[in-house]
């Protein structure tokens, strides 16, 4: 082969194995704090796609705080999900597109429909209401935080187990899910108390 057929495919085979350049450019406000939003930024990397973010956080039924980001996503965090406590409740909307700057518009807001599940919420110490899930909440959900229990519905995508990074900060330390109506019931340890006094009294019954 010729010297310059071997510059050739050097040359060929440098560009080839080149990193793919990422042109895709989006709008990034985080959050936005007013009406417009300006700022353009290129994603880091080439799999990203433009995303407009709403988040809402109800306290007893009322929204306390709405937030609208505007910033380039994973597509694994193109997805909603909420997690409700029944006096706590918060929402996570992503809309996603993957032209230049397509995310001009704000998230659309929430609709609420019942998905026919049910899980147990607490009111104070009790926590034996009964919370209807909405939407994709599949799963039930335990939290404690400090020495206050929490109980409710949530998300797939605001369980621990399968919550990505940018989901993770909005779920309480020490949550765990479970699948089934009213599964988020008894903790484990007091699953455990309850077989241990069972099995004192078969033993003092029928000794």
């Amino acid at each position: 082969m010729s010297l310059n057929k071997l510059h050739f495919v050097a040359l060929f085979v440098g560009i080839w194995l080149l990193p793919k350049a990422n042109t895709l450019e989006c709008y990034k406000c985080v959050p936005e704090t007013s009406g417009a939003c300006t700022t353009k930024a290129t994603c880091p990397s080439e799999d990203n796609q433009c995303a407009a973010v709403k988040i809402i956080k109800y306290t007893g039924g009322s929204v306390s705080n709405e937030t609208n980001s505007k910033q380039c996503f994973q597509p694994g965090d193109c997805v909603g999900g909420s997690i409700n406590f029944g006096s706590e409740k918060t929402v996570i909307l992503s809309e996603c597109c993957t032209s230049a700057q397509c995310n001009t518009k704000s998230a659309s807001g929430p609709k609420y429909n019942p998905n026919g599940k049910k899980c147990f919420s607490c009111e104070g110490q009790q926590c034996v209401r009964t919370e209807i899930c909405k939407n994709d909440e599949d799963y039930c959900i335990k939290s404690t935080r400090s020495s206050q229990t929490l109980k409710g519905c949530a998300s797939k995508m605001m369980c621990p187990e399968y919550a990505s990074e940018y989901f993770r900060p909005y779920i309480p330390a020490g949550s765990k899910c479970c699948q089934g109506d009213f599964c988020n019931n008894a903790s484990d340890a007091s699953a455990g108390l309850l077989l241990l006094f069972v099995s004192l009294m078969f033993l003092v019954l029928f000794s």
